[in-house]
């Protein structure tokens, strides 16, 4: 089995396959392309139905047009954020109820916690994904949602064998839910969590996964 050459996150988000990623950028609220059919859950009504100030947490946002949609339907209490390594392309300002932040999931941390936390798509061009889960863990209200998709087979140990069962193994150890039909976890309230794996580096040339797309391949050591 031919190991490939791991990057570092700066060399990794500097890559073609995560810089000109354009997977999220157009994925509105409700519809045929949004985040209702690809997550099975419409986020706006689990928003409303918070007895007061709802809040948004959006990782890997692209424009933020599920957010930007939503904002028009929620109270003025309410808390959006969309976080984004190229940050929104179309000049639409955001309401006061959303913040965009340009910034990268691996270091980037929230002031807040939050009652829902997606990530569409998203942890396909993250190297660190197992790293990424285990804090947003933490960021969850203590009845908060986090939903992500996820898919085992970019999870490798540093030989690059496969290592996604074992992930899954561990997350589901930790708390979370894993929907193999639909490459989805769920995790219901915050908690803190700590995954047995130590991460080595991205592949950025592994190729495309199950979306059909080209995507990042983490290596992982056990700890």
């Amino acid at each position: 089995m031919t190991t490939p050459d791991l990057v570092s996150t700066s060399e990794l988000e500097r890559s073609s396959v995560v810089a000109n990623n354009t997977m999220n950028r157009e994925r509105g609220l409700a519809g045929v392309n949004s985040y209702a059919r690809e997550l099975g859950f419409d986020p706006l009504a689990h928003l409303t139905a918070r007895p007061a100030a709802p809040s948004w947490l959006d990782l890997c946002s692209g424009e933020g047009r599920a957010q930007l949609e939503a904002a028009s339907a929620l109270p003025a209490d309410a808390v959006l954020t969309a976080v984004d390594l190229v940050g929104p392309l179309a000049p639409v300002p955001a309401p006061p109820t959303m913040e965009r932040v340009i910034a990268s999931v691996a270091d980037w941390a929230p002031q807040r916690t939050y009652d829902l936390i997606t990530c569409v798509h998203g942890l396909h061009y993250v190297g660190d994904q197992l790293g990424l889960l285990a804090r947003a863990a933490s960021w969850l209200a203590p009845d908060g949602l986090l939903l992500a998709h996820f898919d085992p087979d970019s999870i490798r140990w540093a030989d690059s064998s496969p290592a996604g069962r074992a992930a899954v193994t561990a997350l589901r150890t930790a708390g979370y839910r894993y929907s193999a039909r639909h490459h989805r976890l769920t995790l219901e309230g915050a908690r803190q969590v700590l995954l047995p794996f130590r991460y080595m580096g991205a592949d950025p040339t592994a190729g495309p996964n199950y979306t059909g797309q080209p995507a990042v391949g983490s290596h992982y050591s056990s700890c």
